[in-house]
């Protein structure tokens, strides 16, 4: 299914543009999820807010919370192996799909232009998400590694969840080292070659 994305600033939302964020976050997060939790909190107006249309209705959203209003941090265990130690982050949250558009892959493009936004506005930065448990797979799809145990948001299970931004270095080396192996793999298999015609020759020789 192809979307029409736009990204605003809470300033920038009109009446309508809220009217139908809210509407939609109460339909999926309040109604559908059978819980009673306050969805509307003081982070919205900090907030990034990424909404998918498709003949101009709301069809999905979230909300891209920049590095120095998120309070959901991460020790970076896992994302970052050597032990760095916590850091402002962005956070993506209240991501949604309507239940007529599911299962389009609605979600995916979702998280795919936030992902971009955030790589393009704050470059160098891991993202981390406060992910329902249920949703593992679907995150780790675009990359996001699980970190810690399992909690209750809201009697809701969830796992936080980072996805790190692979250093230039890191792609370099790894292809440097995948182009040292190829040359590696061409030499033995000359010598080999060379070996057989050795033996060849040599059966020859000895036969005339």
């Amino acid at each position: 299914m192809t979307c029409e994305f736009c990204i605003k600033t809470f300033d920038e939302l009109t009446s309508v543009d809220l009217y139908h964020i809210l509407k939609a976050r109460a339909q999926v997060f309040v109604v559908e999820q059978n819980c009673a939790y306050q969805d509307m909190d003081e982070v919205d107006f900090d907030c990034l807010h990424l909404v998918a249309h498709q003949n101009e209705a709301l069809i999905g959203y979230c909300r891209i919370i920049p590095p120095e209003f998120n309070t959901l941090q991460a020790n970076l265990s896992v994302a970052h192996p050597a032990g760095k130690t916590a850091s402002s982050m962005p956070a993506i949250g209240r991501v949604l799909v309507l239940a007529e558009h599911r299962d389009n892959g609605v979600a995916r493009q979702i998280m795919t232009q936030a992902i971009k936004y955030c790589h393009k506005k704050y470059a160098k930065k891991t993202i981390v998400i406060s992910a329902q448990a249920y949703l593992l797979s679907f995150y780790e799809s675009l990359g996001f590694i699980p970190e810690g145990e399992h909690y209750l948001e809201d009697g809701i299970e969830h796992i936080k969840m980072t996805l790190p931004l692979l250093k230039k270095g890191k792609v370099k080396r790894q292809h440097t080292e995948g182009s040292g192996s190829g040359i590696v793999t061409k030499f033995l298999s000359l010598l080999l070659l060379i070996l057989g015609l050795m033996f060849i020759a040599g059966l020859i020789y000895l036969m005339t």
